[in-house]
């Protein structure tokens, strides 16, 4: 138990818990399968084609009957089975509120917003109050994640996952227009990713899709970026997450339990910054530790945010990329200045050329001494002192062709004559 752990105690990262085992008592089937419901207080054991329902904490017998399979609803108070046939019940307060066949059988079901059947042909997603069909996908899954409020869902095939937005309203419209198809509405759903990775098991904070995979890798998928949490020795297997700890919790197969730290402040506010929420997410922001703000800050840029991302960015290198994107010369002139290495003068120089900001453009190429763009410059915008300047420090250098070029655009044929014979080239 979490709550047996010693308070303030440090708790590092892959390190294995003194968690004390509790023994609940025996089961009367052979367990395959353990799945608490949302709230927490109930959880189901279903095995040889049976399931019993216990109270979670003293492990009460609540219900029972037969299965092959038993899911949970969204709603804690609703449940769904699978017979032998291909009937599915749906209980409610533990009490049968209806059953249906689907037309296109069911191999599999999955619970969450809606009730997934898995078929041949693929996946078919019901209401689960009045069993219509909501839509017929063409994925096979092995398992379905939905977030907690409905509108992502994730869907694990034997070789990689699909993260699909849910939109219930364009359902409601279709329905109260009479738009459903055979396939079901349309619109329902929209595929925001498609990743080539394996899930092993996971869970969603937010709209932050957390997930261990096959190469042992704990990883989570959010606006279509994927980010590595840790990387493990082992097989593990997400137990949850508890937000006030900043910790994901997993267990092996020897029933040890590690954590790993993930943020829920980075969490926060890349949820709320995916909702387009950006009040919460400038609420959030204080929270985040400096040291993860730079990977809130690519997180940003990847979304288009670029300018929120220069806000939030403490790394100068990519602040000084993103002030040179956004064509904030003011910004990128003073991280350039911190820097004063010689090639971030010649990008500013090139976007304060593009801008025809000229003064700056010359200052730059001072700076990194770029003495052929100074020539350039100098040329086209008529700046004689600029062309003189550069002959004599160009002279001073070595740099005799450049010299030679200045004196001559200038018309001190004296200066181009002691430069051929200071080269021997005459």
């Amino acid at each position: 138990n979490l709550k047996a752990l010693p308070e303030g105690a440090e708790i590092r990262d892959g390190e294995r818990l003194p968690v004390a085992v509790k023994d609940m008592g025996a089961c009367e089937i052979y367990p395959q399968t353990i799945q608490h419901n949302p709230n927490g207080r109930f959880v189901v054991v279903c095995g040889d084609g049976e399931y019993i329902i216990y109270t979670a904490m003293a492990l009460r017998n609540k219900a029972f009957g037969s299965a092959q399979e038993f899911v949970w609803a969204q709603d804690s108070s609703e449940y769904a089975i699978r017979e032998s046939g291909s009937t599915i019940r749906i209980f409610k307060n533990f009490k049968e509120k209806k059953n249906f066949k689907s037309d296109f059988g069911a191999e599999g079901i999955f619970g969450g917003f809606l009730l997934g059947v898995k078929s041949v042909s693929g996946l078919n997603f019901y209401d689960w109050d009045s069993l219509d069909l909501v839509r017929r996908i063409e994925i096979q899954p092995k398992a379905v994640y939905w977030s907690d409020n409905g509108k992502l869902v994730c869907l694990a095939t034997d070789d990689s996952y699909y993260i699909l937005s849910y939109d219930a309203e364009q359902v409601q419209l279709a329905k109260e227009h009479n738009q459903i198809a055979e396939d079901g509405v349309e619109g329902a759903f929209d595929v925001l990713g498609e990743v080539s990775e394996v899930v092993r098991t996971g869970l969603w904070v937010g709209d932050c899709f957390i997930y261990t995979n096959a190469v042992n890798r704990i990883n989570y998928f959010v606006g279509g970026e994927l980010v590595t949490v840790a990387h493990l020795d082992r097989p593990l297997y997400v137990l949850g997450y508890v937000p006030k700890d900043d910790r994901l919790y997993l267990a092996d197969k020897e029933l040890g339990v590690v954590s790993y730290q993930l943020l829920l402040s980075v969490l926060e506010y890349q949820t709320a910054v995916m909702r387009r929420d950006f009040a919460t997410a400038d609420r959030v922001l204080p929270s985040i530790p400096k040291e993860h703000r730079t990977r809130v800050a690519h997180f940003l840029e990847k979304q288009g945010f670029k300018q929120q991302a220069l806000a939030v960015s403490t790394d100068p290198e990519h602040r000084f990329e993103l002030a040179i994107a956004l064509d904030d010369l003011t910004t990128a002139r003073a991280l350039a200045q911190e820097a004063n290495n010689p090639h971030k003068w010649t990008q500013l120089g090139e976007a304060a050329s593009s801008s025809n900001n000229l003064q700056l453009a010359k200052e730059c190429m001072q700076r990194a001494q770029d003495y052929g763009g100074l020539l350039l410059l100098s040329t086209s915008s008529g700046d004689d002192k600029l062309v003189r300047t550069l002959a004599e420090s160009t002279a001073t250098e070595g740099k005799f062709n450049l010299s030679f070029l200045s004196f001559f655009l200038l018309g001190d044929l004296n200066k181009c004559l002691e430069i051929l014979i200071e080269t021997d080239r005459l």
